[in-house]
């Protein structure tokens, strides 16, 4: 019975040591570089306030800034995190190993670059009468 209560004990100290768990996340650029590593509260910090980090410490010799947190995305383990998310929720299932820093990459797509549905509806509709322009174009056949 002894044992029982320690082992209940030991499970109840690994929820609370998870709940406080430090983490570091490094942020990888488009070109390379890298922003941080941070230290941060694996449940307490949101992917919503990570993007307001890497945006607020964005190197300014960049030829791509985002001006807003909605213009980043964050990617790891090949997914697109949620800005709902705490680190904890999005981390892999096979984990990072706890001395390493998670690496999460980081994509910048401007507000103003994303089509609007009525312009892909417009794109479409001209396409089909053949109102864009005429360009030139390759025939390369590859063998």
């Amino acid at each position: 019975m002894a044992e029982k209560e320690e082992g209940k004990v030991a499970a109840e100290g690994g929820a609370e040591a998870e709940a406080d768990e430090e983490v570091e996340v490094k942020f990888r650029l488009f070109d390379g570089s890298d922003i941080g590593p941070l230290r941060c509260n694996a449940v307490a910090t949101t992917v919503a306030a990570l993007k307001d980090r890497v945006v607020a410490d964005w190197p300014k010799d960049k030829t791509i800034v985002p001006k807003t947190a909605n213009d980043v995305k964050l990617i790891s383990g090949g997914k697109i995190l949620e800005n709902d998310k705490n680190i904890a929720q999005c981390r892999a299932p096979f984990g990072d190993l706890p001395s390493t820093a998670i690496t999460m990459h980081v994509v910048v797509q401007p507000s103003s670059a994303k089509s609007k549905p009525g312009e892909l509806y417009y794109f479409i509709e001209n396409k089909k009468t053949n109102k864009l322009p005429k360009t030139t174009r390759c025939s390369c056949t590859i063998l």
